[in-house]
Protein backbone atom coordinates (compact mmCIF):
# COMPACT_ATOMS: atom_id res chain seq x y z
CA UNK A 1 0.00 0.00 0.00
CA UNK A 2 2.96 2.41 0.82
CA UNK A 3 4.80 1.23 -2.42
CA UNK A 4 1.28 2.41 -4.80
CA UNK A 5 0.96 5.61 -2.51
CA UNK A 6 4.45 7.04 -2.96
CA UNK A 7 3.94 6.10 -6.66
CA UNK A 8 0.85 7.80 -7.18
CA UNK A 9 2.18 11.26 -5.16
CA UNK A 10 5.19 10.88 -7.84
CA UNK A 11 3.65 10.70 -11.21
CA UNK A 12 0.54 13.97 -9.92
CA UNK A 13 4.13 15.69 -9.02
CA UNK A 14 4.91 15.04 -12.27
CA UNK A 15 2.28 15.90 -14.15
CA UNK A 16 1.39 18.78 -12.40
CA UNK A 17 5.68 20.03 -13.15
CA UNK A 18 4.96 18.85 -16.95
CA UNK A 19 1.69 21.18 -16.84
CA UNK A 20 2.92 24.07 -15.71
CA UNK A 21 6.06 24.24 -17.89
CA UNK A 22 4.16 23.60 -20.69
CA UNK A 23 1.85 26.70 -19.81
CA UNK A 24 4.65 28.92 -19.65
CA UNK A 25 6.40 28.07 -22.60
CA UNK A 26 2.87 27.74 -24.70
CA UNK A 27 2.16 31.47 -23.25
CA UNK A 28 5.45 32.71 -24.34
CA UNK A 29 5.72 31.02 -27.71
CA UNK A 30 2.09 31.90 -28.22
CA UNK A 31 2.73 35.57 -30.14
CA UNK A 32 5.48 33.60 -32.18
CA UNK A 33 3.59 31.27 -33.62
CA UNK A 34 0.82 33.56 -34.98
CA UNK A 35 0.73 33.79 -38.74
CA UNK A 36 1.27 36.91 -40.14
CA UNK A 37 -0.39 37.54 -43.26
CA UNK A 38 -0.75 41.02 -45.81
CA UNK A 39 -2.28 43.61 -44.44
CA UNK A 40 -6.03 43.43 -46.65
CA UNK A 41 -7.81 46.00 -45.01
CA UNK A 42 -8.06 48.61 -47.48
CA UNK A 43 -8.47 46.45 -50.72
CA UNK A 44 -11.88 46.42 -51.93
CA UNK A 45 -12.31 42.51 -52.46
CA UNK A 46 -11.57 42.17 -48.83
CA UNK A 47 -14.27 44.75 -47.81
CA UNK A 48 -16.39 42.80 -49.49
CA UNK A 49 -15.79 39.71 -48.46
CA UNK A 50 -16.24 41.08 -45.23
CA UNK A 51 -19.83 42.56 -45.64
CA UNK A 52 -20.63 38.68 -47.47
CA UNK A 53 -19.15 36.91 -44.15
CA UNK A 54 -21.10 38.90 -41.66
CA UNK A 55 -24.07 38.41 -43.56
CA UNK A 56 -24.28 34.71 -43.83
CA UNK A 57 -23.22 34.74 -40.44
CA UNK A 58 -26.05 36.70 -39.66
CA UNK A 59 -28.47 34.30 -41.79
CA UNK A 60 -26.65 31.38 -40.39
CA UNK A 61 -25.66 30.22 -44.12
CA UNK A 62 -22.42 29.04 -45.07
CA UNK A 63 -20.48 30.73 -48.13
CA UNK A 64 -24.17 31.60 -49.79
CA UNK A 65 -22.00 33.51 -52.90
CA UNK A 66 -19.42 31.97 -54.19
CA UNK A 67 -17.75 34.79 -55.73
CA UNK A 68 -14.66 34.17 -58.12
CA UNK A 69 -11.91 36.74 -59.26
CA UNK A 70 -9.74 36.70 -61.97
CA UNK A 71 -6.78 37.74 -59.81
CA UNK A 72 -5.11 35.06 -57.42
CA UNK A 73 -4.46 38.16 -54.84
CA UNK A 74 -7.85 39.09 -54.98
CA UNK A 75 -9.38 36.10 -54.45
CA UNK A 76 -7.10 35.21 -51.56
CA UNK A 77 -8.31 38.90 -50.07
CA UNK A 78 -12.11 38.05 -50.65
CA UNK A 79 -11.69 34.74 -48.54
CA UNK A 80 -9.58 36.12 -45.78
CA UNK A 81 -12.44 38.70 -45.59
CA UNK A 82 -15.20 36.65 -45.69
CA UNK A 83 -13.61 34.14 -42.81
CA UNK A 84 -12.87 37.30 -40.55
CA UNK A 85 -16.88 38.55 -41.00
CA UNK A 86 -18.45 35.20 -40.82
CA UNK A 87 -16.37 34.60 -37.52
CA UNK A 88 -13.98 32.10 -38.54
Amino acid sequence: MKMNLTRGIGVLALAAGISLSGGAVLATGAPFFQEQGPDYSHNKTYQQGMRDGQSDHAHKRDHYKKRHFKKDEDQKAYEAGYQKGHGN
